[in-house]
């Protein structure tokens, strides 16, 4: 007797079905489109990297939630958990063959082993964008622009950019006399938008002492405009500070473009990883901010640091292209077609398979994607079969394909238009 495996997968992991992969690839190709125009260049890592490598930065948090292992040499080797940190490597390791400011992006899947919920799985895929190389403020203000440009271009509404400067929370910190603690507080105040004011208070308060837990939180609240927020930030530090031009400069450039309206001063954004050391961003949906952030990132001083001695500033994000699925899936603007077939040519005779084929060609040829159907039937149901393909017309070839007029049936309208030929076929189908 057989015995059968029971088809399963692990949880927090994920078979495409067609509709859903296209869906996917759909969103992808906007992507690279928008960071091309920008001057963006593609790069790409291994899955698999030495556990120091990825762990010498993460630390805290991460390192519960690596997939790590021994390999069949016995090496320490883990999976990417993100793709900055590689991205650190790779520069490090490249340095020479590089022209600096050097600008990527990098798509490709990542793994965590944390909890899962709506949007968040366990194999994902990130869409990275850097420039590294450069500590200007230009940089940083490319980078919002492009998650802005990126995220409206996919259709998905208006969009809320939420930034803060870690270097203003620290001054803040040590006129506290807390900076020691920088770290923790930083994770701690990461949590807000999660766990609540109420809850993060506590927290902070099994940190420091409540008085000081009670500053923190107000300092991180926001108090009205841009211009605003940050004269409070400004007073709170004591002044006038670096950190404090950068974002007014960064405020200066967004009114020149006509994007200030897409960002908000949030003193409560620190982004809870180690590496940032600027300018940390994160991007929420107007239309559904409940799911969560779509798009973050932020100012790295050193992040190679570790890998060499050269000192190479950056600034970066990511695009967490599950989650924003699942955002647009919400809102019944996810593209969910079964195929890419346009036109589906119908199969009259078997033995004429290759005429349809070079009828097809030409078709292609034209930029029209087009499926040639394999097996002979009615025409009833093989227009049923072009249908499920999402094909709009099938094509009915005569005895002779390549020399009989054709006809073009419109699946939608159930219409036909007889005796065209090839090129009015064509131009009927643009």
């Amino acid at each position: 007797m057989v015995t059968f495996i029971e088809p399963r997968i692990l949880k927090g992991f994920r078979d495409f079905l067609p509709p859903a992969e296209i869906a996917r690839r759909t969103l992808l190709e906007g992507l690279e489109q928008c960071f091309r125009s920008y001057g963006f260049v593609p790069i790409d890592t291994p899955a698999l990297e030495y556990a120091d490598i990825l762990l010498g930065k993460g630390g805290g948090e991460t390192e519960k939630q690596i997939y790590r292992f021994s390999d069949k040499g016995g090496r320490d080797v883990a999976l990417r958990f993100d793709l900055t940190v590689p991205f650190a490597r790779f520069v490090a390791e490249h340095r020479g063959e590089l022209s600096l400011p050097f600008k990527r992006y990098h798509i490709a899947k990542v793994w965590r082993g944390e909890n899962t919920q709506r949007g968040r799985y366990r194999e994902f895929t990130q869409c990275d964008f850097d420039i590294v190389g450069s500590d200007s403020t230009a940089a940083d203000f490319e980078i919002l622009l492009i998650m802005r440009t990126a995220l409206l271009s996919l259709g998905v509404g208006e969009v809320s950019i939420r930034i803060n400067h870690r270097g203003l929370f620290n001054r803040f910190l040590s006129r506290l006399g807390v900076r020691e603690e920088s770290v923790e507080i930083l994770r701690t105040v990461d949590k807000i938008a999660k766990i609540g004011r109420e809850a993060t208070q506590d927290l902070l308060a099994e940190l420091l002492d409540p008085d000081k837990a009670r500053e923190i939180l107000r300092f991180i609240q926001v108090k009205g405009s841009f211009e605003e927020t940050l004269a409070s930030l400004a007073e709170a530090i004591g002044g006038d500070a670096p950190e404090v031009q950068r974002l007014a400069l960064l405020r200066r450039f967004m009114e020149d473009t006509g994007t200030a309206a897409s960002f908000v001063l949030d003193p409560s954004i620190t982004r809870g990883l180690d590496y940032y050391t600027g300018v940390v961003y994160e991007t929420f949906l107007h239309e559904l901010p409940d799911i969560g952030s779509v798009c973050s990132g932020g100012r790295y001083d050193n992040l190679a640091g570790l890998y060499s001695k050269e000192t190479i500033s950056g600034v970066g994000a990511s695009i967490g292209l599950d989650r924003l699925m699942t955002a647009l899936e919400v809102l019944g603007k996810l593209d969910t077609r079964a195929s890419y077939t346009q036109v589906a040519i119908a199969c009259i005779q078997e033995d004429a398979a290759g005429q349809y084929q070079v009828l097809a060609g030409a078709l292609r040829h034209g930029g029209i994607p087009c499926e040639v159907l394999l097996e002979p039937g009615k025409l009833t149901k093989q227009a049923i079969l072009a249908e499920k393909k999402c094909a709009r017309w099938l094509v009915i070839p005569g005895a002779d394909p390549l020399q009989d007029p054709l006809t073009l049936r419109d699946l939608n309208n159930r219409t036909n238009q007889e005796g065209l030929s090839l090129d009015q076929l064509i131009a009927r189908l643009h």
